[in-house]
């Protein structure tokens, strides 16, 4: 179970100016934001809505000095918010829940964000998914489905994968990548497919003439 994140939060730097037009506390937009997204709410009118028509039960642990925070507060202020910084807080608050990774599954994969579509192209992210708590544990985007090759490495840098079983596609299926996983004391299971076709060829025959003798009588 997730432990309460207020503590976690309440460390990251503010991104306004202490001027008089700062009405809400950074804690509270962050819980409110938080707290929608959890819920469901996909946009920043509909997190104002969600807070106003639960007010009194976010005063129960939120201070709320000014009432809620308008949809162009929330967006405005969690949009200038340190993105490192922030991943950082989410990635600690997570592991507090599941501080060890030693039996879990951890799933590498990479989607193309819906709706995402501009004029620098889609946002893809490229995520580490631990399948049996059913939580992401990291994310970086990347620019497209060829560069998660190089995003992967930095992204497994990210946890203590320590005990647990890594499996990534077959755009992970590298030497490298697998060595990676052993040194920092994981499993892994690589998709295989007929690119590289050598690489297939070779294990496809090893299955068909060699692994059958591996069987017990």
């Amino acid at each position: 179970m997730l432990p309460n994140p207020q503590p976690y939060f309440a460390h990251l730097p503010d991104p306004r100016r202490e001027t008089k037009n700062k009405l809400h506390k950074l804690g509270d937009i962050v819980m409110i934001v938080l707290c929608a997204v959890l819920s469901g709410i996909e946009d920043w009118v509909g997190m104002e809505t969600f807070a106003e028509e639960r007010e009194e039960w976010f005063r129960g642990f939120l201070e709320l000095p000014n009432g809620i925070p308008s949809h162009d507060t929330l967006s405005d202020v969690m949009g200038r918010l340190n993105p490192t910084a922030f991943r950082q807080t989410c990635l600690e608050w997570v592991e507090a829940a599941l501080p060890s990774l030693a039996g879990q599954h951890v799933a590498i994969d990479g989607k193309t964000l819906r709706g995402s579509r501009g004029r620098e192209g889609p946002v893809h992210l490229l995520s580490a998914f631990a399948s049996q708590a059913r939580w992401v544990l990291a994310q970086c985007a990347v620019e497209g489905k060829s560069n998660e090759i190089k995003a992967i490495p930095k992204l497994l840098e990210m946890l203590d994968l320590e005990g647990a079983t890594v499996t990534v596609d077959a755009i992970g299926c590298q030497k490298t990548l697998a060595e990676q996983i052993i040194e920092q004391g994981a499993d892994y299971v690589l998709a295989l497919k007929d690119n590289p076709p050598q690489l297939h060829e070779d294990v496809r025959l090893w299955l068909d003439t060699q692994a059958g003798r591996l069987s017990p009588p």
